[in-house]
């Protein structure tokens, strides 16, 4: 689907790609009934939560240094804002940047706001802020209550952009329109492409766009052997930085579940080129990503250098490690593109990953490159992976089947997700430095963790020795998947049903 700029609100993931969080059997299964069209969501008959689409826009507007993101919605829409402060201040410390808090507010609607309208407590907001911060855009991030009482945000936005002469770029990101909570990056970057980012003045050969989260600078050791320099976003970005994404030489992303919008935007809009091939962790999907950008940018031979002189660096350790964990099993809990890595990692590292716990399926990405496929990828070049569940953070589906599957060791990239590992006895690996694992230094970096924590799990015993489940024994003996589409059958029925022939 082509992206369209014209219109204020970002097409939801369901209608543009396809996109699930509903599914249970293989990720060959997964895969192939994508792939011949018969995809569908299955339902769940009990949810225990849902998230939302406002967290994830949040993530990436509220550390732009010099903007000012407001939540119009009630005061318990900006619970994150606590989070994000805490990162953005390390995360400055890390770049040597001023330390302070986010430029973050919320409009407090209240019950009598949802009966008269928000609409005068946003503009008075906006004035205050510009008032208070001078920031260089202003972004407005809706939520269900703003957008059941139907504020119109945009016109709002459009008008006191007008009085005051900076970008007010209304972010629609309520959460009941999407049950895909990543939608909420999609929103973000369609305010930004629509709003901040501008036609470029003068073309930079040397720089190279990074979609990321706020993990350490890990890039430029590489892509400077290279020539490249890496432009972080959006996190600790400023505004003129991202008005200047036209002028790159390319796009890449560090997840294509939080980058697949902008990139195929900045290339659809300027013309730069998208680095389509697989995400740069583990070896084989390293070596396959700085051979894009090679061709992309020109630098082919050095690029096989680079490839040659880090592999031959990194092989003895690699080796150790491969040695240490033959035999050990896996599971994975992540995000549906970030789960597909760390699966590459644990493969690559002599771990079978045996089942994991992904909260969303993309059939596609916006650039409709089959390439792209995340995870097609990991199942062509590492095999199926078995018990593997889309599950938008349904804990009780997730604790059932760790506790059946019982791996060696359980990895995922949520905090919130690692204490059900720990408590079932399970050593569990918390990697929340995304960046840590980029590359061939980053396949080692991880291995390392993996082997620290599988020799030292005497605190996950005794967690788990001293630790009472929430879920009775009448759930636990049950098929983890009892509520999700066709109800009553069993886990290989389930798995037969969802290969497409």
């Amino acid at each position: 689907m082509k992206i369209n700029l014209e219109v204020p609100e970002v097409a939801i993931r369901e209608k543009r790609l396809g996109s699930i969080t509903g599914f249970c059997g293989t990720a060959e299964g997964l895969v192939k009934t994508a792939r011949c069209g018969k995809l569908k969501e299955e339902n769940r008959s009990f949810s225990q939560w849902a998230g939302c689409s406002v967290g994830k826009a949040l993530c990436q507007l509220s550390m732009i240094q010099d903007a000012v993101v407001i939540q119009h919605g009630p005061i318990g829409c900006s619970g994150e804002f606590s989070m994000f402060g805490f990162v953005n201040k390390v995360g400055q410390k890390q770049r040597n940047l001023t330390v302070k808090n986010i430029n973050a507010v919320s409009s407090n609607l209240e019950e009598k706001d949802t009966i008269y309208g928000g609409g005068a407590k946003l503009r008075k907001t906006i004035k205050e802020v510009f008032q208070e911060f001078n920031p260089k855009a202003i972004f407005i991030t809706t939520s269900c209550a703003s957008g059941i009482i139907g504020d119109d945000v945009e016109a709002i936005a459009d008008k006191a952009e007008k009085e005051i002469g900076i970008p007010i770029v209304y972010i629609s990101c309520e959460g009941f329109k999407s049950r895909v909570w990543t939608t909420g990056f999609d929103a973000a970057f369609h305010g930004i492409l629509r709003k901040i980012v501008k036609p470029p003045v003068e073309k930079k050969k040397n720089v190279i766009n990074i979609i990321s989260f706020w993990g350490s600078d890990e890039f430029s050791y590489l892509l400077r052997k290279i020539g490249l320099e890496p432009n972080y976003i959006a996190p600790f970005s400023t505004v003129e930085q991202l008005s200047k994404l036209s002028e790159a030489a390319a796009t890449a992303q560090i997840c294509s579940t939080l980058g697949t919008y902008l990139a195929a935007g900045l290339q659809q809009e300027y013309g730069i080129p998208e680095v389509k091939a697989s995400q740069p962790y583990g070896i084989t999907g390293t070596d396959a990503w700085f051979r894009e950008i090679g061709k992309i940018i020109g630098k082919e031979q050095e690029v096989e250098e680079l490839i040659k002189s880090e592999k031959e660096r990194i092989a003895p350790k690699l080796e150790e490690l491969r040695n240490r964990l033959k035999g050990k099993t896996g599971y994975v809990t992540a995000g549906a593109a970030y789960g597909h890595i760390i699966s590459t990692l644990l493969n690559e590292l002599n771990v079978k990953v045996i089942g994991a716990c992904v909260y969303h399926h993309d059939p596609v990405y916006d650039n409709g490159d089959i390439d792209a496929d995340t995870l097609n990828f990991v199942v062509e070049n590492y095999g199926d992976i078995p018990n593997y569940d889309v599950s938008n953070k349904q804990s009780f589906e997730f604790v059932n089947a760790m506790n059946k599957i019982r791996p060696d060791i359980c990895v995922t990239r949520h905090p919130g997700m690692a204490i059900w590992g720990i408590r079932l006895g399970i050593p569990t690996l918390l990697w929340a430095n995304e960046n840590l694992s980029f590359g061939y230094q980053g396949l080692i970096n991880f291995g390392e963790r993996v082997v620290d924590l599988l020799e030292n799990d005497e605190f996950v015993k005794n967690i788990a020795e001293h630790s009472e489940l929430p879920y009775t024994d009448w759930w636990m003996n049950q098929n983890p998947y009892s509520f999700l589409g066709t109800k009553g059958k069993k886990t290989e029925e389930l798995q037969r049903e969802k290969v497409a022939e």
